[in-house]
């Protein structure tokens, strides 16, 4: 088959490599019917987080069962399934209490030795605890498989930083990131009845997005100007929750001082960048929780699913650009250069 594979900064290839097998009787073999790029991605693609020359990459998809192992009991070929961004064994403790990214069977697709995403088919250990069904007749609804497909990743992301943040009925939210994941945390915040949503964000066809998602207000400053202008939008208090989805040292100073006392932010953007942001004595002086971390999304899909299968939940328009598995280097470089928001892959 064809996969996607990182080979040094900047030098993405589609190449031949062996097709995926059943190696266990926990694993299925899934035929990718839609994949894409993720921010997180853009941290190898620079060369700012390592990868071993021809590793796979890509960590977000859905598609059809093709082959099912002897102990799988939920699946069987021929079945729609999305896959969340981490595998895990549905059966330790973690997995138990809804953190199946701590399972220690788990893992990250595009690990060594693991498929990823981008390419025509994966290898999917421990599928009956990683993987979750779909109804038969998406794989025939173009515009909501790409809806779909956001349940792998941002919007399980967005939905853990809302939580994470403290968001409910009647709060006011600040996001901070026009990013796919900040988008959907702007969706997952009027989800859970937020009464104010002000996106901090640069970059206008993004925060449009935003306003779409339920985004209320729009602040584009940046630093203490940002700072300023949402003290001012809030009577100088500041926002009962703050997502924070970008992951810089500077986004998580901007989320601390944008907070109300007595509030909270959720964090998921990873971090990266030489510090944290985070002054302790500042948030022991003003009541303020952190709470947030890599988003466990396999628990938040029965929750998250019904909602875009009848369409009240539409993360579909965080993909703005549409290309091949031969496009997908290409689509590696329009996110690097902020032309595309996220790249969504038809192998």
């Amino acid at each position: 088959m064809r996969a996607t594979t990182i080979h040094a900064p900047f030098d993405m290839r589609v190449e031949d490599v062996p097709d995926p097998v059943v190696q266990d009787p926990t694993d299925v073999v899934v035929r990718v019917l839609r994949a894409c790029i993720c921010g997180s991605d853009l941290w190898a693609y620079r060369g700012e987080s390592a990868r071993q020359p021809g590793q796979r990459i890509g960590h977000e998809f859905l598609g059809i069962v093709e082959a099912a192992g002897a102990d799988v009991a939920g699946f069987a070929a021929g079945d729609l399934v999305v896959a969340p961004f981490v595998w895990s064994d549905g059966t330790c403790d973690y997995c138990a209490e809804g953190l199946q990214t701590s399972c220690p069977s788990g893992g990250f697709w595009g690990t060594v030795g693991s498929d990823g995403g981008q390419g025509e088919a994966v290898r999917v250990p421990f599928a009956d605890g990683t993987l979750v069904k779909l109804p038969a007749d998406a794989a025939s609804d173009d515009h909501l498989l790409t809806a779909l497909l956001a349940l792998s990743d941002v919007l399980g992301t967005g939905h853990h930083a809302a939580l994470g943040a403290g968001v409910r009925k009647g709060s006011t939210v600040a996001v901070v990131g026009d990013g796919a994941v900040g988008l959907c945390g702007v969706l997952a915040a009027k989800r859970l009845g937020a009464d104010r949503i002000i996106a901090l964000g640069r970059h206008t066809a993004r925060t449009d997005i935003a306003r779409t998602f339920g985004a209320t207000d729009v602040v584009a400053e940046r630093g203490e100007a940002a700072e300023a202008a949402v003290r001012e939008l809030t009577g100088g208090q500041g926002a009962h929750a703050v997502i924070e989805a970008v992951g810089t040292e500077q986004s998580m100073r901007t989320a601390v001082a944008i907070a109300r006392d007595g509030g909270s932010i959720g964090y998921v953007g990873v971090p990266h960048g030489s510090g944290t942001g985070l002054d302790l004595s500042v948030m022991f002086d003003r009541n303020i929780a952190l709470r947030g971390g890599v988003a466990p999304v396999r628990a938040y899909i029965p929750e998250l699913l019904p909602d875009v299968l009848d369409g009240s939940v539409d993360p579909s328009p965080v993909f703005d650009l549409t290309v091949g598995l031969d496009g997908v280097p290409g689509g590696y470089q329009a996110m690097d250069e902020r032309t595309a928001l996220k790249v969504l892959v038809r192998p």
